[in-house]
């Protein structure tokens, strides 16, 4: 039987499939399965066993003085294919593609600009931990490209459907469908009918804020890789995190019960159940790319915390459904801090282009101008903010749109940013009347932007 061979080259097109998600992050990751690709079924593949482990894939692939820790591996050899930059694997002359047309391409298709791409090509593309290099046989797997069984990786006799080129049209039918669960019901059937090119044309685009530190991406990866392979084991042990917080200005350690990962706010998040930073609650969502270290522990260890061995004994750990719910119940990605009623009010105009019909929560829902009233006298039990948020109101027109919403709100100090930088862009056409402390804050927030413009003003 003949040995099945890869010869597709790294277009944008198979680059994006290999990425699974966004390609803007995962380029240099798609380029290395890509490499990963030729080298085991490639015409000059590695002299592997058809089973193979990732040691003796290291062994074949690196030189002999390649690093086996954990690190990023120093720039030791250059032959050594670590020491190899992006730009020189996709632009090799025997792949025979245009440099400048594939930046072009990726450019243009990846929302990528070309400095960030220049930066990126100059990039070890091995040059990564090993913990990445596993995730990427991982990877690999869950494509089915390989097959892992024994403690090994079996190459596979025949190469799955993929994205390739035929006169000059991209051929992506019969892929394999992924389950876009974790998108929205609305999104996931946006990107199911529309994640294919038309007439040879892409159409659909996700563009997505990610504030996480380029320098810490690989760190990232790392983190999802281990609690990946830590959500296989059952039962899922419980974790010690080791956690640069910026509430606490310090690092401090967290034992817990890993949960689910939320992509939010910007960056990526780890829901867990047991010690937060501050030791003021049970949840917490942790950024993974300030967790520093990560151990496992033992459902046996004296350290863990009371209440997480207590919900593992009465076999009633956390899941990811628990946190869904809590956030249907109020506005806020901070689903453990308590909730409260907010009322709001739109300019009219505003409302009618920019609010109306949206949705913004469950819990977010118009009233009348009486009902907005009754709601301040119900929630506001000191006489003298009551009566002068009553008075605010009986200056406001009854003609404003008024909205009550539940939000995760705590204090001024705790309080969910998500909903806060949602308030900070509606300003100045929406005003909060409630919470009173929150009205305060803003206020405050408000007086001290303004002097930024008008104080010592030359204008």
């Amino acid at each position: 039987m003949l040995e099945p061979v890869f010869q597709d080259i790294p277009n944008v097109e198979l680059l994006q499939w290999l990425a699974r998600g966004s390609l803007k992050q995962n380029l240099q990751r798609a380029v290395r399965l890509w490499v990963w690709l030729s080298s085991l079924y490639g015409e000059n593949r590695l002299a592997l066993n058809d089973a193979f482990t990732y040691a003796q894939w290291r062994d074949v692939f690196f030189t002999s003085t390649h690093p086996k820790g954990e690190t990023v591996p120093k720039l030791h050899d250059e032959n050594c294919p670590c020491a190899k930059t992006t730009a020189q694997w996709l632009f090799d002359p025997k792949i025979g593609i245009s440099e400048i047309e594939w930046k072009k391409s990726v450019v243009f298709h990846a929302g990528i600009n070309k400095s960030q791409l220049d930066e990126l090509l100059k990039a070890r593309l091995f040059g990564v931990t090993r913990r990445s290099l596993q995730a990427d046989l991982e990877t690999l797997a869950e494509l089915g490209w390989l097959v892992y069984k024994n403690q090994k990786y079996d190459r596979v006799t025949e190469l799955p459907l993929r994205p390739t080129t035929i006169n000059n049209e991209v051929n992506i039918a019969k892929l394999g469908a992924y389950e876009l669960n974790f998108l929205e019901e609305d999104l996931s059937a946006i990107a199911e009918n529309h994640s294919q090119k038309i007439n040879g044309v892409q159409r659909f685009f996700l563009k997505l804020d990610y504030v996480i530190p380029r320098s810490t991406i690989d760190l990232v990866e790392d983190w999802q890789y281990k609690l990946r392979q830590l959500w296989t084991k059952t039962p899922v042990p419980p974790i010690k995190l080791t956690y640069n917080s910026a509430k606490v200005r310090d690092t401090v350690g967290c034992i817990v019960y890993p949960v689910c990962i939320y992509y939010m706010q910007r960056a990526v998040y780890l829901c867990a159940y047991g010690e937060s930073p501050l030791r003021q609650g049970d949840w917490y969502n942790f950024r993974l790319d300030r967790i520093q270290n990560m151990i496992p522990l033992d459902w046996t260890n004296p350290q863990l915390p009371h209440i997480l061995l207590q919900r593992y004994q009465q076999t009633s750990l956390p899941t990811p459904d628990d946190i869904a719910v809590a956030m249907s119940k109020a506005w806020g990605f901070d689903f453990y801090l308590p909730a409260q009623l907010m009322l709001l009010r739109f300019e009219r105009e505003f409302h009618d282009r920019y609010v109306k019909g949206t949705e913004r929560h469950d819990t977010f829902a118009k009233i009348t101008y009486q009902q907005a009233q009754h709601l301040i006298r119900r929630e506001v039990q000191q006489a003298e903010p009551q009566r002068a948020l009553l008075k605010i109101l009986a200056n406001r027109s009854p003609n404003d749109a008024y909205y009550q919403v539940s939000i995760r709100y705590q204090d001024h100090k705790y309080r969910d940013n998500n909903v806060i930088m949602r308030l900070r862009a509606w300003r100045p056409k929406c005003e909060v009347l409630l919470p009173f402390d929150l009205r305060q804050s803003i206020a405050a927030e408000v007086a001290k932007e303004f002097l930024f413009y008008h104080q010592n003003s030359l204008l």
